[in-house]
């Protein structure tokens, strides 16, 4: 999976705006619903901080902390959570069990960082589908943002 950063020149403030924040989390919803996947989304600034979550109805209850701790793997390693995970399995042994027993590091596809060219300014993380259709949200979300701000 590729993530397109050349919208680096656009209107999107730093920190992430809130209106860029709903707008992903509204459209991954969206996505979600569409193909009758039952979703939490969350949207996080660079510092990891919450700026807009929401859930499907009936998605289940872990799906809420997952997406937030997904979002969060992905702003921390400025990766796709699916990306740490590879990494992760790459890595020495003491290395991946170091990490692996730190609270919150959810190294499973679902999240995407949110870049401004090379500048890091949140992340959405989406729990509650398989693996790859949470990806696929995720990716809905973030292409939302790049299309408004293109505009």
């Amino acid at each position: 999976m590729s993530l397109d950063t050349s919208f680096a020149d656009t209107q999107l403030a730093d920190p992430l705006s809130m209106a860029a924040a709903r707008l992903a989390l509204d459209t991954a919803l969206l996505y979600a619903g569409k193909h009758g996947w039952r979703v939490s989304v969350a949207v996080l600034d660079a510092g990891g901080h919450l700026l807009a979550f929401g859930r499907s109805a009936g998605a289940p209850l872990h799906t809420i902390d997952l997406a937030q701790d997904k979002a969060l793997t992905a702003v921390s390693f400025a990766l796709p959570t699916a990306d740490v995970g590879k990494r992760l399995r790459d890595a020495p042994e003491h290395v991946r069990q170091c990490l692996i027993l730190r609270p919150r590091l959810v190294p499973m596809g679902g999240a995407l960082p949110l870049q401004l060219g090379d500048r890091l300014v949140g992340a959405i993380g989406v729990s509650g589908a398989s693996e790859d259709q949470d990806c696929e949200c995720a990716m809905a979300g973030y292409d939302a943002i790049t299309q408004h701000l293109r505009r």
